[in-house]
């Protein structure tokens, strides 16, 4: 059985991610939305919302190519949008892109048939 857990360790999260521990403890200073909690020793618990949240980081910087000061603008026009998380705001610009290519396809088949 696949358990979730509540807690993950910074090292578990790095896994997950494909990061270097020193890049999220960067972006947790960079980024004011992501603040892990800390267990009793001190160490960094980060729960499901704060990977989510770190994956996107992750893909506005490495995969939409935005700056460290952009990727924090469109994480705060995130927050003031209250119906959209991070996470599904990616998905729905995947689908867009999606979308138009299938348009795109439709009207070269249309253009085809019709000539």
């Amino acid at each position: 059985m696949d358990f979730k857990k509540m807690y993950y360790s910074i090292s578990e999260v790095c896994k997950i991610i494909g990061l270097e521990p020193h890049v999220l403890r960067y972006w947790e200073s960079e980024f004011t939305q992501l603040r892990p909690k800390k267990n009793r020793a001190g160490n960094r618990a980060y729960r499901e919302k704060d990977i989510e949240l770190v994956k996107y980081i992750k893909h506005l910087l490495y995969e939409e190519k935005f700056t460290i000061h952009g990727a924090k603008k469109k994480l705060s026009e995130n927050g003031n949008n209250a119906r959209k998380t991070p996470v599904q705001d990616m998905h729905i610009s995947e689908t867009m892109i999606s979308i138009e290519d299938i348009r795109k396809q439709l009207r070269e088949i249309y253009t085809l048939l019709t000539s």
